[in-house]
């Protein structure tokens, strides 16, 4: 699913009314009627509506949904912002088809106008929409003050007033809505933890915008869904063998943190790979042998941490390389990674204290090899690129970094970012947050380095990989709850998510 920005939403819009052909007006009443349709779907067909307007075409929507919830008899009261000025035409005429039926119309010039809002009424935010330009300040600012403060539940029609579409809104006043029922895509806004407070539930509704319009004029924003991941995902021959999916080198572990390894290790397996060698210190040579049986072992000369690779090793011996989970920071393991950097001019996937290794020494980011995936967390993202004042600062700085050092960037998060060495970014559609643990992040190294060990390119990798990691989240959490789920489940799990993707849907 694209995800489109303010200008593009525009342009859509205007596509659709010049080829379908469609007039403003009826658009507008088409977005109404979807809104009307979702509300009688989910249960609001009797109750009380105070519905709050602009006077631009968010307003417009706002006075048709007036109209059409009080034809079925649902108390509804208007409250239109008035500042002097002429609304648009479409608001216009919507104002004069509200005369029509039987709506209570006030005019909001200032605070002495607001009213304490029944307690059973559910409000309608048409304030604004997509069109804002600036931050709220004044009456407007107040008034969403005023409605954030009643405790009433707030459905917000396209997006909540005060917020932006793609750019930051942090310390803005905006509506903070219950549901928010926006038309025909998803919008940046909707996907950035910040706006987690004003944005509710999401509800994309197809209003019938003009399809021929997305193949001309592609986003460089995408949602990683389910047709995307059908199209990638390479179902295997029935006359493959291990040779075909090629042969994984994990370097994880230290002492106390084996289980970092043992996670990526299994997880790897799980994910497809056809042979895995572990490298780990000394004292995990018992802990992989015994937890991962699967799994090939070598071991460093040190006993606690890893130092060094084996004299014989043979970078060409190995597919993909994945390294960082549960390694350690020390200054031999560094001296390690600057050896494997230095070796291996494959892709690799580095995560966890190899990303930290790389954040004290930032030169070695010119090291890493060309369609490497880095997987870090915002934490680990600030200290590798800088920090950021904001969501979509973040997002910016991740898909400069891709760019900058040929890299594939998953920023992980609740819809985890994708930035990829051409521009284009996704977010994720699946996982949860009972997959905020210890732990998750080491199930998706070793996901994405059996991806890569397959033949899969890191692109395709990443996207693939992403999703199944958050597809075997939702199925923990549903076998386990949130609160329960151990990143263990999510390997467990995996073997459901992979056989999601063979049924057509």
């Amino acid at each position: 699913m694209e995800i489109l920005s303010a200008p593009q939403i525009r342009a859509w819009d205007q596509y659709t009314m010049e080829h379908e052909p469609v007039a403003s007006i009826d658009l507008m009443e088409r977005a109404a009627a979807a809104c009307f349709s979702w509300l009688k779907r989910n249960g609001y067909a009797e109750r009380s509506f105070s519905v709050f307007c602009g006077k631009g075409n968010n307003g417009g929507d706002g006075l048709a949904l007036a109209r059409m919830l009080s034809r079925i008899n649902c108390p509804v009261s208007v409250s239109i912002l008035e500042f002097g000025h002429k609304g648009t035409d479409d608001f216009q005429v919507n104002l004069a088809r509200l005369h029509e039926v039987d709506v209570e119309v006030r005019f909001i010039q200032g605070e002495e106008h607001f009213r304490p809002l029944p307690s059973e009424d559910v409000v309608i935010d048409a304030l604004l929409g997509s069109g804002l330009n600036r931050a709220l300040d004044g009456v407007t600012e107040k008034l969403v003050g005023h409605l954030n403060r009643s405790g009433n539940e707030i459905i917000a029609i396209d997006i909540p007033s005060g917020l932006f579409v793609d750019r930051s809104s942090k310390g803005n006043a905006c509506i903070s809505a219950t549901h928010t029922l926006s038309f025909q895509c998803l919008k940046p806004a909707f996907l950035v933890a910040e706006n987690a407070d004003c944005i509710g539930k999401v509800h994309v509704l197809d209003i019938g915008l003009q399809n021929s319009w997305l193949m001309e004029s592609r986003s460089e924003l995408e949602l990683v869904d389910r047709p995307m991941i059908a199209a990638i995902f390479k179902p295997r021959n029935d006359f493959a063998h291990k040779g075909h999916f090629g042969h994984a080198l994990m370097i994880a572990g230290s002492q106390g943190k084996m289980g970092a390894a043992s996670l990526s290790a299994l997880a790897c397996l799980r994910a497809g790979v056809g042979l895995l060698t572990c490298h780990v210190p000394g004292c995990g040579y018992g802990i992989i042998q015994t937890s991962v049986p699967e799994a090939m072992v070598q071991t460093d000369k040190e006993d606690k941490m890893s130092t060094a690779l084996p004299n014989d090793f043979a970078p060409g011996k190995f597919a993909v390389i994945g390294i960082g989970p549960g390694i350690g920071q020390d200054q031999r393991t560094k001296s390690m990674m600057q050896d494997v950097l230095r070796k291996f001019r494959r892709p690799m996937v580095i995560d966890a204290d190899a990303l930290n290794i790389l954040a004290i020494d930032k030169f070695l980011l010119s090291e890493i090899p060309p369609y490497s995936i880095l997987t870090p967390h915002p934490k680990e993202f600030e200290r590798l690129f800088g920090g950021a004042g904001d969501d979509f600062a973040r997002i910016q700085s991740a898909r400069e970094a891709a760019r900058q050092f040929h890299c594939v960037v998953v920023l992980k998060g609740h819809y985890t970012f994708i930035a990829m060495p051409g521009g284009k970014g996704y977010f994720n559609s699946t996982g949860n947050s009972g997959m905020a643990k210890g732990g998750s992040g080491d199930v998706l190294t070793g996901i994405l380095t059996a991806l890569i060990a397959q033949g899969y390119s890191p692109g395709e990798a990443a996207l693939l990989g992403v999703y199944i990691h958050g597809l075997a989240g939702d199925l923990a959490a549903a076998a386990n709850s949130r609160e329960s789920m151990l990143p263990s489940d999510l390997i467990g799990q995996l073997g459901k998510a992979f056989i999601s993707l063979y049924k057509p849907q």
